[in-house]
C-alpha cells in the first residue's frame, strides 16, 4: 500500500502485470495492490470476495476525503491496465481500457440481487399463506361436518330391519 503520492508512484513504476490495483474513484487515496502468486492459472477474477472487500475498505480508510464519506466508489483493475504518461502528476494514473476495471460496490448489481431476494421471499410467504388458508378451510370443513352429524348418516354403516331381520335380532345386539 502506498501511503502518499510518492510511494504510490513507486508502486505504479514497479508493479507486476498480475498485480491487482485498488483506488477510491475520483478522490485522492492510497494505492493498494494485491500480488498474485507467480505462474499460470492465477487470475484476479479468482480472488475471494472477502479479500476484495477488505482491500476496498483499506483504500477507503486511507483516503483523506473518502474516509469521511459513508459511501464511496472503489475501482480496481490489473496493474497492466494502468496508464501513466509524463504529463500526469505524481501518483496519478489512468487506464488503458475502462472495460477492464471493476467497481465496488456495484450498486446496480446489489439492487438487482436485493430485489430478487425480496421477490423470492414474497413468493415463499404467499405460498405459505395459501397453504395455511387451505389447511384452515379443511379444518373448518371437518368441524362443520362434525357439527352436522353427517358421519352418522353414512348409509354404508346403516342397517335396516327391512331385509328380514326382526326386532329381536336388534335387541340381542343391543344387550
Amino acid at each position: 500500500m502506498g501511503k502518499d503520492k510518492y510511494e504510490n508512484e513507486d508502486l505504479i513504476a514497479f508493479g507486476w502485470p498480475d498485480d491487482l490495483w485498488f483506488h477510491v474513484d475520483s478522490l485522492s487515496s492510497a494505492h493498494v495492490y494485491v500480488r498474485l502468486p507467480e505462474g499460470e492459472g492465477h487470475t484476479w477474477k479468482d480472488l475471494p470476495e472477502q479479500l476484495i472487500i477488505e482491500c476496498c475498505q483499506l483504500v477507503k480508510q486511507n483516503s483523506i476525503e473518502g474516509c469521511k464519506k459513508t459511501n464511496v466508489k472503489i475501482v480496481y483493475t490489473p496493474w497492466s491496465n494502468l496508464k501513466k504518461t509524463g504529463d500526469m502528476a505524481v501518483g496519478q494514473v489512468s487506464f488503458h481500457s475502462r472495460k477492464e476495471t471493476e467497481s465496488y460496490p456495484d450498486l446496480k448489481k446489489e439492487q438487482q440481487d436485493r430485489d430478487a431476494r425480496e421477490a423470492k421471499r414474497k413468493r415463499k410467504e404467499g405460498e405459505l399463506k395459501r397453504l395455511k388458508e387451505k389447511e384452515e378451510r379443511e379444518q373448518q370443513r371437518l368441524q362443520k361436518e362434525l357439527r352436522t352429524y353427517a358421519i352418522l348418516n353414512d348409509e354404508s354403516k346403516m342397517e335396516s330391519n327391512k331385509h328380514g331381520m326382526g326386532v329381536e335380532d336388534f335387541e340381542d345386539d343391543f344387550l
